[in-house]
């Protein structure tokens, strides 16, 4: 990825696409629990394990300096503590979906030395004018994909016009798996780890 020596990394609205998209994805989760005769009043039941790994991972990817060293470190110890909390909770449905995901994606910044974004997808998307920071390096984790990435179609590729966002086949995976983790919630039928208390007791009938 090319980054300036001189010039400070900064967030752009690639950086922080993935953020914007969980209100959306919150709202699908809600809706697809309801349609299938969910309560969300069920919600207060999910237990999940470690939920400061996630919290402290999403944010280490909003780092953005000082210099090009600590926002890369930030970066590979956010996806670190995002597998680990995936892992831990992998007990609960929807989160091996979350899993495949966030390794899809740091398989794809590993091999690229960042996360290959698409320039067709960026013009479809309604972002076109975000494509001088991908060309100029001035973003850490993203970069304008080219020749020289491999794993492309696992980078930014996918567009989405209606939210002016561009995802990866591994942002499918991840949104996927948290959308299971609350509809199936609201449904009770979350199943729990024996003797960990990880979610919600399956099996509730829904005129309880």
């Amino acid at each position: 990825m090319p980054e300036s020596a001189t010039a400070p990394a900064v967030a752009t609205d690639a950086d922080r696409g993935c953020m914007r998209l969980f209100v959306p994805a919150a709202v699908l989760a809600i809706g697809l629990g309801y349609a299938l005769g969910g309560r969300l009043s069920r919600l207060a039941a999910l237990r999940l394990r470690w939920p400061a790994l996630a919290m402290v991972g999403l944010a280490l990817q909003l780092v953005t300096g000082p210099g090009d060293v600590v926002p890369v470190a930030a970066l590979y110890l956010s996806f670190a503590l995002l597998i680990a909390f995936a892992l831990v909770n992998i007990r609960t449905a929807g989160f091996a979906l979350v899993l495949i995901g966030v390794l899809l994606n740091l398989t794809a910044i590993v091999v690229n030395d960042g996360m290959p974004v698409s320039r067709a997808a960026l013009v479809a998307s309604g972002q076109a004018d975000t494509l001088g920071d991908l060309v100029s390096g001035e973003t850490v984790k993203h970069h304008l994909a080219g020749p020289g990435d491999d794993l492309v179609f696992l980078g930014d590729v996918i567009a989405v016009p209606a939210l002016e966002q561009v995802v990866s086949v591994g942002d499918v995976f991840v949104y996927g798996g948290f959308v299971l983790v609350v509809a199936l919630a609201m449904r009770g039928r979350v199943r729990s780890a024996p003797g960990r208390g990880l979610a919600v007791t399956e099996g509730v009938p829904d005129g309880a």
